[in-house]
């Protein structure tokens, strides 16, 4: 049998060849779509994006508290970011996926978007002012050529928020 590497191994030895080839600008963030918004993620925060697999609801939690999911023998939080947002529950259609927050934030959690739309660099984006009422895990806002708005999701403050962490109903 083939030697399997994960997908963050396999993103890390890939960024680690980029660059030593040479200054090859490599895309440092995932972009993902949640009830209609774009937002971004730093790869170093990100473990992985895979397909929804079977949720199990745990009851007395909040709406956007998905439930639990088995994922590698592991069980992991599963969160609705976007009905986290308040800006409506994930349509749960085929291109759905969990977005694992890395294990250095030792959560054992996913949040559940709609979408992931691949890989994103500084260089694809300009910044903007972040908004007065953002949320502080709101690291930074960005334009694209497109005319789409991105927010940059900080998995560090988002994992720290109370909010975030009280899922009981």
């Amino acid at each position: 049998m083939a030697d399997r590497t994960s997908l963050r191994e396999y993103q890390r030895e890939l960024s680690a060849r980029l660059q030593a080839a040479g200054n090859v600008r490599v895309a440092s963030k995932v972009g993902l779509q949640v009830a209609g918004q774009h937002w971004l993620v730093d790869l170093r925060d990100a473990g992985e994006v895979i397909p929804v697999p079977a949720i199990t609801p745990v009851p007395l939690t909040r709406p956007w508290f998905k439930g639990v999911a088995s994922i590698r023998g592991n069980l992991v939080s599963v969160i609705d970011f976007g009905a986290f947002l308040g800006a409506g529950a994930a349509g749960g259609g085929e291109q759905s996926r969990l977005l694992l927050l890395s294990e250095r934030f030792r959560m054992g959690s996913a949040l559940l978007v709609d979408r992931s739309l691949g890989l994103r660099s500084d260089e694809q984006l300009s910044e903007r002012p972040r908004a007065d009422r953002a949320a502080p895990w709101v690291r930074a806002e960005y334009d694209d050529a497109l005319g789409h708005t991105w927010r940059e999701l900080d998995l560090a403050q988002l994992a720290q928020d109370p909010e975030f962490l009280n899922v009981g109903a």
